[in-house]
């Protein structure tokens, strides 16, 4: 199964027994499932089927449906109404006779008289059968189309998948060193600033000193050790690329990955002790944020 994007299209035009119909199918990114359908007079009691074949065919995004005649109107056949045309002429004779310079009807006039034209009876079976028809064309259409953006997008998220792995890989190594010479300068701080002190007024000798000082030097190296943070991080890549390999309805999912690798970059940043923490605690944010957009875009 692929993942799809949320941004699709899709046109066709189809012969009916009322004339030629256009159907026009889009949707955009929306954290939830909206349907908007458009439908001309005579096909307004086609909403509920419509609707529950859009339902079922996109389950997240801003989707608009919107048919129209192509033309100015259905052809619809119209009869006169024998009747009704009587009484016309019947109430313009009497005007006449009262009124002798009074303008006679014209036919187009008399046209216009409302009831005077009925519409012939359509085989609405048929209609409906010809319109969903091509709704489920035109979601065939707009489904593949979807699928083509959510590939690409897919591979899009991958390249910035690769990127965090090699931004991690590249401190992995350096963090021996990193944390060695941390120890090694704090230590030294520590000596210089307590050893005279704890000396004159502690009775503390000088062996208890360095102990307390190697202890204090140990907790500090453990609540600056990023390996955790670093194989979450590998773990959520690992999770997005399952998910995007999986397919389908994997937007919402996704999303929630995105605030996780979040949320370690910035634990990341918060112990960084070196520049190279820094930077790499950045390089995360920037393309876990790139990442995060794209992801948005797929349902």
């Amino acid at each position: 199964m692929s993942v799809s994007s949320m941004t699709g299209f899709a046109h066709i035009q189809k012969e009916t027994v009322l004339g030629a119909i256009s159907l026009d199918l889009k949707s955009v990114n929306s954290r939830y499932q909206e349907v908007a359908i458009r439908l001309p007079e005579e096909l307004r009691f086609l909403e509920g089927d419509v609707r529950a074949r859009l339902v079922r065919a996109v389950k997240r995004g801003k989707i608009e449906c919107r048919l129209s005649w192509v033309g100015d109107s259905a052809l619809v056949e119209q009869s006169l109404d024998q009747t009704a045309l009587a009484n016309v002429l019947a109430l313009q004779e009497s005007v006449l006779k009262v009124k002798p310079d009074a303008r006679p009807l014209t036919v187009s006039n008399i046209l216009q008289f409302p009831g005077l034209l009925k519409p012939q009876a359509i085989d609405e079976d048929a209609l409906t059968s010809q319109v969903i028809e091509a709704l489920d064309e035109a979601i065939d259409i707009f489904a593949a189309s979807r699928i083509r953006e959510g590939e690409a997008l897919a591979v899009v998220i991958n390249g910035y998948c690769d990127r965090i792995v090699e931004t991690v890989k590249e401190l992995e190594p350096k963090l021996p060193l990193i944390l060695e010479n941390l120890q090694i300068k704090l230590e030294e701080r520590l000596k210089e600033a307590l050893t005279k002190t704890l000396t004159e007024h502690a009775t503390l000798t000088t062996e208890e000193i360095n102990d307390r000082i190697r202890q204090e030097v140990i907790l500090y190296a453990i609540k600056m050790d990023v390996d955790e943070e670093m194989n979450r991080l590998l773990t959520h890549v690992k999770e997005i690329r399952r998910l995007l390999s999986v397919g389908g309805e994997v937007g919402k999912k996704l999303d929630f990955m995105m605030q996780e690798l979040n949320r370690e970059a910035n634990t990341l940043g918060s112990k960084a002790a070196a520049i190279e923490m820094t930077q790499t605690s950045l390089a995360l944010k920037v393309n876990i944020e790139k990442m995060r957009e794209q992801v948005q875009n797929l349902e």
